[in-house]
């Protein structure tokens, strides 16, 4: 599955609501997919402020789940290619290197699973769902402008 558009993709986030990864120990057993995204996303807003792919890299890590329930070691990069030709390669490496503890971590990877680990831990108000639209318009038309060409 490709997502093309801003639109496909918000009906896939908003179906992570009530969804929960059994696989996660959480303190908060009430943390659904959709809230660890929302949290994710806010703690990678708070800790780089600018770097808008990294922070869209959070919100839309958990789509593997619904896209494969039954497979948890192919969920990340069914997610990853559903989203490059909407987000662009960066954030389709992100997503797809994220679960990978074998893989040596830049910077970008360390920030996103750190805030990933914080955001099932963390409690606080990570906003709506909605307020990320603007942000997921900017980086899909900067990404269509380009080509997405690696």
């Amino acid at each position: 599955m490709e997502l093309r558009s801003v639109e496909e993709l918000m009906d896939l986030l908003y179906a992570c609501r009530g969804v929960r990864d059994a696989r996660r120990r959480s303190p908060d057993p009430g943390v659904d997919l959709h809230d660890h995204a929302l949290r994710t996303a806010a703690l990678l807003r708070r800790g780089r402020p600018a770097d808008k792919e990294l922070q869209l890299a959070g919100l839309v890590r958990p789509v593997g789940q619904l896209l494969s329930p039954a497979d948890p070691a192919g969920r990340a990069g069914l997610a990853a290619d559903a989203v490059r030709p909407l987000l662009g390669p960066r954030v389709a490496r992100l997503v797809r290197l994220h679960p990978w503890r074998g893989v040596p971590a830049d910077d970008d990877l360390l920030s996103l699973r750190q805030a990933d680990e914080d955001g099932l831990t963390t409690v606080f108000d990570a906003g709506v769902l909605e307020d990320w639209r603007t942000v997921l318009g900017l980086v899909a038309a900067r990404n269509s402008r380009l080509g997405a060409v690696d």
